[in-house]
């Protein structure tokens, strides 16, 4: 059973329940601990963010919950920050820091967002060059320290959300292993805990949890701390073991 779920969204981002939807539900599931850290505002990308004009109403209503529900759960409001949206501008219990774009010489790209989006990003941002897309997005995930100030590095290897669909970036590749030993080296030397994530695991887009074993092993033998999240979207998905047995 889960106890702990430190990523989760609402209604003020991309989710679909309210805070106080998810916290009943963490109840009703026997979570003893849940941390609510819905999207930073990118003022390029609103689709899926909080708005910037509710980013006050959020805090207060997170800490109000907090408060209202702390003999029967430990509720923390935190923040998933988007790497280009810089530091929180709240006093955050704790920080996610997660990359969701990556520049390249054509424009801007989701990473995460759909597999046309990924290829586009490949072919036309990279002429082809999938190797140069993952260290874009590996040299941006080793800034999330530096620029957010996070506790939790969130989906280390989200580039690899579709992997199981249609592999596009080759995991075996020296230039790829090269990318995110980096980017684990330099958030290792600042102490930053990673998530075990299975939130794509709960929308069918993978079998086992970000990030895969390999990069997991690697953490994991340099002395990393983990947490397990679920990002959970909605309150179907709070409480559900989907990276147990991996992990096991």
């Amino acid at each position: 059973m889960i106890e702990a779920d430190f990523h989760t969204h609402t209604t003020y981002s991309d989710g679909k329940n309210t805070p106080e939807e998810m916290i009943l539900a963490a109840i009703a599931a026997g979570i003893k601990t849940l941390g609510i850290t819905d999207h930073s505002y990118t003022d390029f990308d609103d689709g899926f963010c909080m708005k910037c004009e509710d980013i006050d109403a959020y805090f207060a209503e997170v800490n109000a919950l907090k408060e209202k529900y702390k003999d029967k759960i430990k509720v923390f409001c935190g923040i998933e920050q988007d790497l280009y949206s810089g530091r929180p501008i709240k006093n955050y219990d704790y920080v996610i820091g997660s990359c969701h774009y990556v520049d390249s010489p054509k424009g801007r790209y989701s990473v995460d967002h759909k597999l046309d989006v990924t290829k586009e990003a490949i072919e036309t941002g990279f002429s082809g060059d999938s190797m140069a897309f993952a260290e874009a997005y590996f040299d941006n995930v080793s800034k999330l320290w530096d620029v957010t100030g996070c506790n939790i590095v969130g989906h280390f290897d989200i580039l690899q959300k579709f992997h199981e669909r249609e592999a596009l970036i080759d995991r075996e590749n020296p230039r790829y292993i090269k990318a995110w030993t980096r980017a684990a080296d330099v958030l290792l030397s600042h102490g930053v805990t990673f998530e075990i994530n299975t939130g794509a695991m709960a929308r069918g887009y993978r079998t086992s949890p970000y990030p895969d074993s390999e990069i997991y092993t690697y953490l994991r033998e340099h002395g990393a701390k983990f947490v397990y999240s679920s990002d959970s979207h909605s309150i179907k998905t709070l409480g559900v073991d989907w990276g147990i047995d991996y992990l096991k």
